[in-house]
């Protein structure tokens, strides 16, 4: 062995121990940081599609009592919480409610949060199964138990009954923690069509 090649070597040091427990360390923490961050996209992405349902189930409430006056099936006294104090009484529950089938026939047919439409059973969503298409055997039906509705609608102070605000709060449930999320959706409805 050649003199330089002695004390190359003789200069050449490794790592010591602590140096890789440090670098253990750090190199840990890096990996839980990264794991939690994965850990919250994967829950904000499964969250993201019951949000997009409790955004469609308030639209479709909003959407129902807005029918509901244009096509005459109600007269404005009952657009509003039963217990409203006037006749005819308003014919929406108030309070959360279960999501449900919409009644087709009898008094109310066609409206949501009415006793009848309480008295229904759950509402289901359908979606398409592995081979994307609907209708077929494969579709993945999800019963809509873990939403629950609201329909306040309040009389606008100052314009002697003729406008009405209109408050939707959907709520629900988003596994695998369980936490409570609530859209809500505000809206106004008049006398006039």
């Amino acid at each position: 062995m050649s003199p330089k090649n002695l004390q190359q070597r003789k200069n050449s040091k490794g790592i010591s121990l602590v140096e890789a427990l440090i670098a253990m360390v750090v190199l840990t923490v890096g990996m839980i940081g990264l794991l939690s961050t994965l850990t919250f996209a994967m829950a904000a992405t499964h969250s993201s599609g019951q949000d997009m349902v409790a955004k469609g189930l308030a639209a479709e409430a909003m959407e129902n009592i807005f029918t509901a006056r244009d096509s005459a099936q109600l007269v404005w006294l009952q657009i509003q919480n039963q217990g409203a104090g006037t006749t005819p009484d308003g014919i929406f529950v108030p309070g959360i409610q279960p999501i449900n089938v919409v009644p087709t026939t009898g008094t109310n047919a066609g409206l949501i949060n009415t006793v009848q439409y309480i008295g229904s059973p759950a509402k289901v969503l359908t979606t398409p199964g592995p081979d994307g298409i609907m209708g077929t055997a494969d579709d993945s039906i999800v019963p809509l138990i873990n939403f629950k509705r609201s329909i306040s609608i309040v009389s606008v102070p100052g314009s002697s009954d003729q406008l009405r605000t209109i408050t939707v709060v959907v709520q629900y449930t988003t596994p695998p923690l369980n936490s409570i999320h609530v859209y809500t959706l505000q809206g106004y409805i008049s006398q006039f069509r």
